[in-house]
């Protein structure tokens, strides 16, 4: 398969399955942190107005959504690259942070989430997840032995 096409695949992979882990964290996240009584999520007209009525603990769930669904889309589409795979990791992390910032930029919500989500959940987790489908590559040559003594 021409590298420029397993890229594009590594980069569609990479962002379909870290779209299902996100989705997956988000669905059950309400089911093991209810919101407070009265608030309703899935009413979207009054959606921005029921995160500022959420506490704190509501947030655990939708940090990890971003935070594994981001970690998880980039190992899969480091891992799947031909080459320059630290790059796809990023990009992951990169298209997912745009999301993130379209979201508190559309709905809003509590200023200390919106930092702690944009700063922490995106990027770095990229960073991670491009680490982790670094390990166990070999990367030694054939001048490059390794001594046992």
């Amino acid at each position: 398969m021409p590298s420029i096409l397993r890229n594009l695949l590594a980069v569609v992979a990479g962002l379909l399955v870290g779209g299902v882990v996100n989705m997956a964290i988000i669905v059950v996240g309400p089911m093991v942190i209810p919101p407070p009584d009265g608030v309703d999520m899935s009413d979207m007209d009054r959606f921005a107005e029921n995160l500022m009525r959420l506490e704190p603990a509501n947030f655990i769930a939708p940090w990890l959504a971003h935070a594994i669904g981001t970690l998880v889309g980039a190992y899969v589409a480091a891992k799947l690259a031909t080459d320059h795979r630290m790059v796809f990791a990023l990009g992951i992390g990169a298209f997912f942070l745009l999301g993130g910032i379209t979201m508190v930029a559309t709905y809003g919500g509590p200023l200390w989430f919106a930092v702690v989500d944009l700063a922490g959940a995106y990027l770095p987790t990229g960073y991670l997840g491009g680490k982790l489908a670094a390990t166990g590559n070999s990367t030694l040559g054939p001048s490059d032995t390794v001594r046992t003594t």
